[in-house]
C-alpha cells in the first residue's frame, strides 16, 4: 500500500515537473541532451593540451582563454542577430559551424593553429546561446520558466555527467576521438534544429502611450540600436557584473581543478569520475529545486548560492585524494543548482521582449568573460602563489558576490515589476500549444546531465 502511494505520488510530483510546456521546448531539451552527451573537448582540453601535446600550463591557459575571447564575440554578435535575423538561422548557422571547427581542431597540432581554431570555435559554438535562450523565453510563460530552465538544466547535466566518464574512457583509446564525438553530437543537434525548430522572433509591435509603461520600454520604441539600450541598463549590467565573479569561480572546474588533482598524481580517467559527480547530483535533484525555491526571494537564494559554491572550492585547498575532491564537487554542486535556474530567470525577467536576444547575449558573455578569465587568473595563481591562494581566493569571491546579490536586489525586483506591468510584445512563440509531456520522457526512468555560463 505504502509503495503505490509511493509510485503514485512520484508519477504525479513527475508529471508535475515536467507536463503542461510547450512542443518546441521539448525539441529544444532533446537537441540539448545529444549535444551535451558528446561535449567532451572542453571538460578535458587542459588535460590534452598538457599531457597530449605537452604544453605549459600557461600556454594551455591561453588556449582555453582565447576560447572565452572568442565566446565573447560570438555571444554579442548572436544576440544581435538573434533579434535581427532570427532565432532559427543564427542557431543554425553556429551549430553547422561548430561541429565543422570541432574536427578541424582535432587534427590541428601546431600550437598556432590550435590557438586560431580555438579562437574561431569559441566564436560559433557561443553565438548559439543567446538565440537558444531567447527562443526559450519566446515559447515558455513567464510562470513556467524556472521548471523549464531546471528541466533544461537537467538535460544539460544528464549528457555531461555521461560524457565527463565517456571522455575519461575514450581519452585513453585515442584522444582523437573526443574531437569526432563532439563534432557528430553537435551535427545531430544542427540537424534536429533544422527539421524540428520553428522561427519565434516576436514581431516588432508598437506598444502605445500608456502612462503605466516602463522608462526602458519608453526607451527602447525610441532606440535604434539595441546593444547600447541593454548596455545603458544599469540593474541589468550590475546584475551581470555580481554573477561574473561566481561564473570565474565555477570555471575554475574547467581549468585548475584537473591540473590540481593531477598534480596530486590523479589520473585523467579519475577526474573524469569525480566530475561526473556534478552531473549525478544535478539529474537526481535538479527537478526538485522548483519547488525548493518556490516563494523565496530571488536575490536571497542567488546569494545562498553564491556562498555554497564557495564553500566547496575552498575546501579544495584541504584536498589531497579523489574522495575529497569529490566531496567538494558535491558541496559546490549544490549551489549551482540553486544559482542556473534563479540565474536565467533573472535574466529573462530582465529582458525587454523585443530585446531579448540582446539580453541573452550580454547575458552569455558573462560566462564567456568568466570562460576567459578563469584559466588566465586561476592558472596564475596557481602557478605563482599556489593551490591553497586559488581556492581560498575562490572563497572569498563568492562572499563578495552573495554581499552584492543581496544590496541590489530590491532595485532589480522594482524594475521586474516594471516590465511586467508593460504591455507584452505579441509574436510567433504566442501561437504555441502546450503537451504534456513528450514520448522521450513519458515514464520515470533510472536516470541520469552542464552551464555556460
Amino acid at each position: 500500500m505504502n509503495s503505490t502511494y509511493g509510485e503514485a505520488t512520484l508519477r504525479g510530483w513527475f508529471r508535475e515537473a515536467t507536463g503542461g510546456l510547450p512542443r518546441q521546448f521539448w525539441f529544444l531539451w532533446i537537441g540539448t541532451l545529444i549535444n551535451r552527451l558528446g561535449s567532451f573537448v572542453v571538460i578535458f582540453l587542459a588535460i590534452y593540451l598538457t599531457t597530449e601535446r605537452h604544453f605549459s600550463q600557461s600556454q594551455a591557459g591561453l588556449v582555453i582563454g582565447l576560447y572565452g575571447v572568442g565566446g565573447a564575440i560570438g555571444t554579442t554578435v548572436g544576440g544581435v542577430l538573434a533579434d535581427r535575423w532570427g532565432r532559427r538561422p543564427t542557431m543554425l548557422t553556429a551549430q553547422f559551424g561548430a561541429a565543422a571547427l570541432m574536427l578541424t581542431l582535432g587534427f590541428a597540432y601546431a600550437y598556432w593553429q590550435i590557438l586560431a581554431v580555438t579562437f574561431a570555435l569559441g566564436v560559433v559554438t557561443e553565438a548559439v546561446r543567446p538565440a537558444f535562450s531567447a527562443m526559450m523565453v519566446d515559447v515558455v510563460p513567464d510562470h513556467d520558466r524556472v521548471r523549464a530552465y531546471s528541466l533544461n538544466y537537467w538535460a544539460i547535466n544528464l549528457g555531461f555527467a555521461l560524457s565527463a566518464v565517456g571522455a575519461g574512457l575514450a581519452a585513453k583509446a585515442d584522444y582523437l576521438l573526443l574531437f569526432v564525438v563532439d563534432a557528430g553530437s553537435t551535427l545531430v543537434t544542427a540537424l534536429i534544429s533544422l527539421v524540428f525548430l520553428a522561427e519565434t522572433r516576436p514581431a516588432a509591435a508598437a506598444h502605445g502611450t500608456s502612462l503605466r509603461q516602463s522608462k526602458s520600454a519608453r526607451r527602447q520604441k525610441s532606440s535604434g540600436g539595441g546593444l547600447m539600450l541593454a548596455l545603458r541598463d544599469r540593474t541589468f549590467v550590475i546584475y551581470l557584473v555580481i554573477s561574473l565573479g561566481t561564473v570565474i569561480v565555477m570555471m575554475q572546474h574547467l581549468s585548475t581543478l584537473p591540473i590540481a588533482m593531477a598534480s596530486d598524481g590523479l589520473s585523467a580517467a579519475t577526474y573524469g569520475w569525480v566530475i561526473a559527480v556534478n552531473g549525478v547530483l544535478i539529474v537526481l535533484g535538479q527537478l526538485f529545486v522548483p519547488r525548493l525555491i518556490e516563494g523565496f526571494d530571488r536575490s536571497r537564494v542567488l546569494a545562498l548560492a553564491a556562498l555554497i559554491i564557495g564553500i566547496g572550492f575552498g575546501l579544495a585547498a584541504f584536498a589531497d585524494a579523489a574522495w575529497f575532491f569529490a566531496l567538494t564537487v558535491v558541496i559546490w554542486t549544490l549551489g549551482e543548482m540553486l544559482q542556473s535556474p534563479s540565474n536565467a530567470a533573472t535574466v529573462a525577467a530582465l529582458s525587454p521582449p523585443t530585446l531579448r536576444g540582446r539580453y541573452q547575449g550580454l547575458s552569455s558573455l558573462n560566462w564567456s568573460a568568466g570562460t576567459a578569465l578563469a584559466p588566465v587568473l586561476g592558472g596564475f595563481t596557481q602557478q605563482h602563489l599556489g593551490d591553497a591562494a586559488l581556492w581560498a581566493g575562490c572563497f572569498g569571491v563568492c562572499a563578495l558576490v552573495a554581499v552584492g546579490q543581496l544590496i541590489t536586489g530590491p532595485r532589480r525586483e522594482r524594475r521586474i515589476s516594471q516590465l511586467l506591468a508593460t504591455p507584452a510584445v505579441a509574436g510567433p512563440a504566442s501561437t504555441e500549444t502546450p503537451i504534456a509531456l513528450p514520448p522521450l520522457v513519458a515514464e520515470p526512468v533510472a536516470d541520469d546531465a552542464r552551464s555556460a555560463g
